[in-house]
C-alpha cells in the first residue's frame, strides 16, 4: 500500500486526527481516519507485600470509572523510562528503585499511532509528585493472584492493563507473590 495524501482534520490537547488516503494493491483509493498520539508508558508497580498498585479513575470513553495500571504519555523528547519514573510518582505517590522493561505494543493500530512501553517497577518507596490537574485518582492495592482472578472474571477491562498483565503474568505468578 502507498500513502498518497494526509490531511489534519482535528487538533486536540492529547492527539490530532488525520484523514489518510491510501492506494490499495488493486489501485483502488481508500480514506482512513488516523489518530496521531504520542508514545506512552504503562507501569506495573509491585509493592513489598506482593500486591500490584492500580488506579481507579473516570474515563470519558468508558463513561465510567476503570481500574487500571498507572500510565502516561511521554513529553516531547522524553525517554520512556524517564516518563515511567515520573508517572508512577504522579499517579501513585511512589518511586521504584528497580525497573524492568517487559515489552512494547501498539494500542489500536487500525486507527491510532499510540505506542506503549511496559515496565515492572519494584522496591517501592514514598516519593509523591503533584498529580495532573485533571486527574482524580483512587489508589488500589491488589494481591497478584487476585489480579489474575479478576482478569479471568472480566472485572478488569482496560486494554493496556490487560496487555501489560499478560506480558508480566509468568514473571509475577512464578515469583510466588
Amino acid at each position: 500500500m502507498e500513502e498518497i495524501g494526509r490531511e489534519k482534520i482535528y487538533h486536540g490537547r492529547a492527539f490530532d486526527v488525520y484523514q489518510v488516503r491510501l492506494r490499495m494493491p488493486d489501485d483502488d483509493i481508500k480514506t482512513y481516519d488516523l489518530v496521531q498520539h504520542n508514545r506512552a508508558v504503562v507501569i506495573l508497580p509491585q509493592d513489598e507485600t506482593g500486591c500490584l498498585i492500580f488506579v481507579k479513575q473516570y474515563r470519558v470513553g468508558a463513561a465510567g470509572t476503570l481500574l487500571e495500571l498507572p500510565a502516561g504519555v511521554l513529553e516531547k523528547d522524553e525517554e520512556p523510562e524517564t516518563c515511567a519514573r515520573r508517572e508512577i510518582r504522579e499517579e501513585t505517590g511512589m518511586a521504584a528503585k528497580q525497573w524492568e522493561k517487559l515489552g512494547e505494543m501498539y494500542i489500536a493500530p487500525g486507527y491510532c499511532t499510540e505506542y506503549q512501553y511496559v515496565y515492572l517497577a519494584s522496591n517501592l518507596q514514598a516519593a509523591p509528585l503533584e498529580a495532573d490537574s485533571d486527574e482524580f485518582i483512587e489508589i488500589v492495592r491488589i494481591p497478584i493472584v487476585k489480579v489474575y482472578e479478576m482478569v479471568e472474571a472480566g472485572r478488569i477491562n482496560d486494554g493496556k492493563t490487560l496487555a501489560a498483565l499478560m506480558l508480566a503474568r509468568k514473571r509475577l505468578l512464578e515469583s510466588g507473590e
